[in-house]
């Protein structure tokens, strides 16, 4: 039995799926079965039930995963104690996106972490937000840059890079195009175009509709600011967007704020309290690309 084994084993379990679990880990799915079928030979007990589609563990699988999980946790904190004696980074840097997001500085950070520290492997995931912090939780992502409303999620340490209000967005032709601003009321009388559940945007949205009791049509959906904006300048609804977001197309669309809508749609990064050196670097690098608190 070794790492490799468990580390394939863990994978399995969460991804529930061979195939996801071998494009995770980064071999071959004949791979990653030959390991865990040598790992099931040396206990003598099958670990995963294969008779479904989704894969799932046996009893035996279930009273291994925890005590693989801590086996790697193990593993990592050696690595992270000599590190931090020899004042290295090395390992691995699992960095979530929310989906949609082009957001320079982000990557002006990234770049700069892997020229100071070429010995850590940085994996980049796309993902909603809901997601990505469920992914922080469970420790399959180091660190993310979510979308939120109004508050970061609870148990986590996160730096808010952006805050800021909702807008509509609508183009020139459009019968609000003309006005100075809206309230939530007269903009939820029209289709709207937005981001989908689990983004920080959407999560607005839906809190400042509940809070006054409006249930707004929303035919179509996409998790990227450009493409809401091509389908609202096609005047197929009336885009919602942050300010940011917006100010991008203002050549081509109106850009009226919402007077009663004060939730702000935050972009923060969020990590775990224990993290390893990794993260702690990375941060220092976001600070000084994002000019926020704290930074160098």
């Amino acid at each position: 039995m070794d790492l490799r084994q468990l580390e394939y084993f863990v994978a399995v379990a969460e991804e529930r799926n061979f195939t996801r679990a071998a494009e995770r880990v980064h071999i071959s799915q004949s791979g990653v079965s030959a390991q865990i079928r040598r790992l099931e030979h040396e206990l003598g007990a099958e670990l995963f039930d294969r008779s479904a589609r989704t894969v799932t563990l046996t009893v035996a699988g279930e009273a291994a995963l925890a005590h693989a999980r801590a086996a790697l946790a193990s593993a990592e904190a050696v690595g992270r104690a000599v590190d931090e004696v020899t004042g290295l980074v090395r390992g691995r840097l699992t960095l979530g996106m929310v989906v949609g997001c082009t957001v320079t500085p982000l990557f002006d950070a990234l770049a700069a972490f892997r020229t100071a520290h070429p010995g850590v492997d940085v994996r980049l995931r796309e993902d909603n937000s809901d997601r990505l912090v469920e992914g922080v939780r469970n420790g399959t992502v180091d660190l993310a840059l979510i979308g939120a409303a109004t508050a970061t999620p609870d148990g986590l340490d996160a730096l808010t890079l952006i805050s800021e209000r909702l807008v509509a967005a609508v183009p020139p032709a459009h019968p609000l195009a003309d006005r100075d601003r809206l309230t939530l009321r007269e903009l939820t009388a029209h289709p709207l175009l937005c981001m989908p559940r689990g983004t920080g945007l959407r999560a607005v949205l839906d809190q400042a509709c509940a809070d006054q009791d409006l249930r707004p049509a929303i035919p179509l959906e996409a998790g990227a600011a450009d493409a809401l904006a091509d389908l609202a300048a096609r005047g197929l609804g009336v885009a919602v967007l942050s300010a940011s977001m917006a100010a991008a197309h203002a050549d081509r669309l109106a850009v009226l704020p919402l007077e009663d809508v004060d939730v702000p749609a935050l972009l923060a990064l969020v990590w775990r309290p224990a993290h390893h050196p990794a993260v702690h670097a990375f941060l220092t690098h976001a600070r000084r690309s994002f000019g926020a608190p704290g930074a160098p």
